[in-house]
């Protein structure tokens, strides 16, 4: 604006024989000739009109630009406190309802452990009391029985592996969905998955601890077996991996530190999906050539563990 005011009344330079006179016009033929200082009054008059202008068009610039600074400040409100209130309190509220999820996973995981694992110890104790009472030794029935809990228990790997990519994520995926989203509270839909598998173990466990024989000492190993999967399942790929309860010491364990790693590789879907297996997961990731970034992520992992 302060441009335009000087654009428009920016005078033009005085000429004398073109521009109107300042003085009265002389009413004799001796006052054709201008007076001897008439010039130099022109000139005054010019300097001093052009130094007022300038003069007064600096005034306004500086008066415009405070009071748009004035009025800038005034109309924009000082926010800065509330919000860093709110995202404090949102924050706490945040960690609040975490801490409260982890609990009460860690309650149910332990109790679920301890009461599977005191189950099945005292089932093994019996079940072999009760087998060497006559004074005879099964040598068969507890070799299958041993030979079977260490098969089923690397055979639910390859089981967990077909399942998870042939039907988690195909037909059950509705279910199996709420795993690759964020968590609300402290359970997910997901866990179905481990009432369903620990079924068929209650069933075998149950078969071949109230029976004798080679085929009840199988089907007792093979519970045994899926039973000792599930628990350690549940410790690395709930525990470590999802971090819904702490799980001390074996976060330390390198091989473990490499599953979970593989494990998340598999929630960002940069191989496809792959690796749907677990314990073999890094092994899976070998085998499509994603060793590089298993790399990568067991270093954010520790330096995140570390942090």
């Amino acid at each position: 604006m302060a441009a335009g005011i000087s654009a428009a009344i920016t005078p033009k330079p005085f000429r004398f024989l073109q521009s109107a006179y300042v003085f009265s016009k002389p009413t004799s033929s001796i006052s054709l000739f201008p007076p001897p200082n008439l010039s130099l009054h022109r000139s005054t008059i010019y300097r001093a009109r052009r130094k007022i202008f300038f003069s007064v068009c600096v005034v306004l610039e500086d008066q415009k630009q405070r009071t748009q600074m004035e009025n800038s400040v005034e109309k924009v409100p000082d926010y800065s406190v509330d919000s860093q209130i709110s995202s404090t309190e949102r924050l706490a509220e945040k960690l609040a309802r975490k801490r409260s999820e982890r609990f009460t996973y860690l309650v149910a995981a332990v109790m679920s452990s301890f009461g599977i694992t005191s189950m099945a110890v005292m089932a093994v104790y019996y079940r072999f009391y009760w087998q060497l009472e006559g004074g005879e030794v099964p040598l068969s029935e507890m070799f299958g029985t041993f030979a079977l809990s260490v098969g089923a228990a690397v055979g639910m790997e390859f089981w967990a592996r077909w399942a998870h990519k042939a039907l988690w994520h195909a037909s059950l995926w509705h279910m199996h969905e709420s795993h690759h989203r964020p968590r609300e509270g402290p359970f997910e839909l997901n866990d179905v998955f481990a009432i369903i598998n620990a079924v068929p173990a209650i069933a075998l466990l149950s078969y071949g601890f109230f029976h004798k024989g080679l085929v009840p000492g199988l089907c007792f190993g093979a519970g045994l077996g899926i039973t000792v999967f599930g628990i350690a399942y549940m410790f690395v790929h709930d525990g470590l991996v999802h971090k819904r309860f702490p799980v001390g010491p074996i976060a330390n364990v390198p091989y473990f530190r490499k599953v979970a790693a593989a494990h998340s590789l598999h929630h960002s879907d940069k191989f496809n999906g792959v690796p749907y297996g677990l314990f073999l997961g890094p092994k899976e990731l070998e085998e499509v050539g994603g060793l590089e970034e298993l790399e990568k992520e067991i270093k954010k992992r520790v330096k995140s563990s570390n942090a």
